[in-house]
């Protein structure tokens, strides 16, 4: 799996956005699950002020002290979920996206073992769940939000895995990765048919 994402990863160009928002750094961790890779996600406490009660890439805001936004990444994830950063193989960044809160998110996609114990933080995490990369291939999803963007809309999948709804940016970073390591093919830029 490693080779196949530095393959792809290597040869793609993520979308840059020139905004000056608040940075924010996210983990797409994927497991080195031989011949069934997953992506782990987190479900965010639903005590939090933003974004709470939803399915998340562990991440965060850049502190002053993050020596990259690929750190400020692996640093939220051994906050959020107990991943220690020596355990994360960081491949690659992939496109840009903006939160509803204006903060400029650049996910990385990162390598981690399948075996290591995940310990969520209850002040901020509800609890953390793996999906299978061949699920999210075979595109079954629940429905499709069009979502305003920079005077635009995205027409973004949402997909349901057992009690978890995977949708808006946490899946238009999803597609990215689809599209740019599996070629999908799944286009947010056009209504689907």
């Amino acid at each position: 799996m490693q080779d196949l994402l530095s393959e792809k990863l290597s040869n793609y160009a993520p979308r840059q956005l020139a905004l000056d928002y608040p940075e924010a750094g996210i983990l797409v961790p994927i497991t080195d699950t031989p011949g069934n890779p997953e992506m782990i996600f987190t479900l965010r406490s639903a005590h939090l002020k933003t974004h709470r009660g939803q399915v998340a890439y562990p991440g965060g805001k850049r502190d002053p002290g993050d020596a990259s936004l690929a750190a400020t990444a692996l640093r939220e994830t051994y906050e959020e979920i107990g991943l220690p950063p020596d355990q994360v193989r960081v491949i690659a960044p992939l496109s840009q996206v903006v939160s509803l809160h204006r903060i400029l998110v650049t996910p990385y996609v990162g390598m981690v073992p399948a075996d290591h114990v995940l310990k969520p933080n209850p002040d901020e995490i509800e609890s953390v769940f793996r999906v299978p990369i061949s699920f999210f291939l075979e595109d079954k999803r629940e429905r499709t939000d069009a979502l305003g963007f920079q005077n635009s809309t995205l027409y973004v999948p949402c997909y349901r895995w057992e009690r978890y709804q995977i949708w808006g940016l946490s899946a238009v970073v999803l597609v990215d990765f689809l599209n740019a390591v599996y070629d999908a093919g799944i286009d947010i830029l056009e209504p689907p048919r």
